[in-house]
């Protein structure tokens, strides 16, 4: 396998696994395939172009040079929390407008498709950049990570859909702090290797609470699932 074809399939292969993975956790009433991929095509193709857009506007050329730096990877760690998240955002927005979210478990799985269209582009992109290794190491951690981010907000919209909620705003903001903290520890560990115990650590924070919505999810929709039955109302697969 040459180089080009070792940094795609590592970055997008783990992403697509994962995400059929918790595809089929949403076993009461599965989301139709054409949203779960159109959202993690626009994931992977426009939230990266806003976020790029956006990171690079926001990020001085002087600043590029010293994110070693505590004050560098702060700011540059708060810019991607508060640039991406909204970006993944708008991916998740294609089935939310369609009416396609209707609960918990919805929420994740549009959340996490999203997600991981947004860590695929940016793991083969940092593949192109600084070579196939950096690839293969992201594959195995940073589609965990933006996928349960992006998850945190999908809930967010699967509750509003249902009238729950009226805002976004604390889905937004808990999504933006840890990817926030999940940065900064991540530039920092490139200093001292002893950062890298926090990523560990964040990235077990961030699939317990993965595992919590699925719960919840999956417990919605068993209540659910003798409406569904009576009126014949399960979604076209």
């Amino acid at each position: 396998m040459d180089v080009l074809s070792t940094i795609v399939f590592f970055a997008y292969v783990p992403a697509i696994v994962i995400m059929w993975y918790f595809y089929h956790l949403d076993k009461y009433e599965p989301e139709p395939k054409k949203y779960v991929i159109g959202t993690f095509l626009l994931g992977a193709t426009l939230s990266v172009g806003v976020a790029f857009v956006l990171e690079t506007l926001l990020t001085p050329r002087w600043i590029r040079g010293y994110a070693l730096l505590p004050a560098s990877a702060f700011y540059l760690a708060l810019v991607a929390g508060i640039v991406e998240e909204p970006a993944k955002a708008l991916a998740i927005r294609l089935p939310f407008k369609a009416g396609q979210m209707d609960g918990i478990m919805d929420g994740v799985v549009y959340g996490i498709a999203a997600g991981l269209g947004f860590a695929a582009t940016e793991n083969m992109l940092y593949g192109l950049g600084y070579g196939a290794a950096i690839t293969v190491t992201r594959a195995f951690l940073t589609p965990f990570a933006h996928g349960s981010w992006s998850a945190i907000v999908g809930v967010g919209y699967g509750l509003k859909s249902e009238g729950k909620i009226h805002s976004l705003t604390n889905y937004f903001l808990l999504a933006i702090f840890l990817h926030f903290l999940w940065d900064y520890y991540a530039f920092m560990s490139a200093t001292l290797p002893q950062y890298n115990i926090m990523l560990i650590l964040l990235l077990f924070i961030n699939l317990i609470l993965l595992r919590y919505f699925v719960i919840l999810g999956q417990r919605e929709d068993l209540e659910k699932q003798w409406w569904y039955w009576f009126v014949g109302g399960r979604k076209n697969v």
